[in-house]
């Protein structure tokens, strides 16, 4: 059978093999669909990957936003406070697990990587392939403003799984989760250096290469008190490298790394300013 966009699909009410009989467990619980698909294939495709819930009203919960309970004539609770505890059970783990993979990074380099993993932009994608989208309930609202592809109401119903994951089964189960999902994600990131500033990326470059630090100096300030515009350079071994604007000093000093990073060979550079 084929379910088009629109069409509202109760799981208790469907039969098929014994996997889809499993899933159907969260049987009351009211299906979405946007676009043609096969309810098999969705299953297989996306709830595979979830942990079953013992408690299946917390699983609903995880997924209504606020603005459906306005619709509809039971009592329901939304996915506020599940999301609020998410929040910080996401992070705990996050850290720990970066902190054990990684002990040669440093603060920064942690808190820069964590960042990238739980960003809006990132668990709006990772809760886009785990097909949340089609789980939420929404008002109409929220359905014609294409709120099933909203970012952040994508990554706030991550959030609220993993608050109510949490509560249902302990942080064990998270922690087996977040590894096979969005903690898959780390390792690529940390070979590209996508958490590191520029400014981080340069002076690693540099110390590497001439065994010299960066010096950043300001050359300019302009506008009025309240909004100020730095002009800064970045010097090795007093030979500018690059120069960069900002808003602040840290804005215009990562500017400035990210001008001198982008030459073709910053140690070239070095050795043709120096003579």
């Amino acid at each position: 059978m084929i379910f088009r966009r629109s069409d509202r699909i109760q799981l208790s009410q469907m039969n098929s093999d014994s996997l889809i009989s499993d899933m159907l467990s969260l049987s009351g619980f009211y299906l979405n669909v946007s676009g043609a698909l096969n309810l098999s294939e969705f299953i297989r495709k996306y709830m595979i990957k979830l942990p079953q819930f013992k408690n299946k009203l917390l699983f609903e919960q995880a997924f209504t936003h606020r603005s459906y309970i306005n619709e509809v004539k039971k009592v329901v609770q939304s996915n506020e406070r599940l999301e609020f505890l998410g929040d910080s059970i996401l992070s705990f783990v996050v850290s720990k697990y970066l902190y054990q993979k990684h002990p040669d990074f440093n603060e920064g380099m942690l808190t820069n990587l964590r960042s990238l993993l739980v960003n809006t932009k990132s668990l709006a994608q990772e809760a886009k392939e785990l097909g949340f989208g089609s789980l939420l309930k929404l008002s109409k609202g929220e359905e014609d403003s294409q709120g099933r592809e909203n970012q952040s109401l994508l990554a706030d119903s991550l959030e609220a799984y993993i608050g109510a994951l949490f509560l249902d089964q302990g942080l064990e189960a998270v922690t087996d989760f977040l590894t096979k999902t969005l903690l898959q994600k780390a390792e690529g990131i940390a070979e590209r250096k996508d958490f590191k500033d520029p400014k981080s990326l340069f002076q690693e470059y540099i110390q590497a290469t001439t065994h010299a630090s960066p010096v950043y100096k300001v050359l300019e300030e302009e506008g009025p008190s309240h909004a100020k515009i730095f002009l800064v350079a970045v010097f090795v071994k007093d030979v500018k490298m690059g120069e960069g604007k900002g808003k602040s000093k840290q804005e215009a000093e990562a500017n400035a790394a990210k001008q001198a990073l982008a030459s073709q060979n910053p140690q070239e550079t070095l050795e043709k300013k120096k003579k």
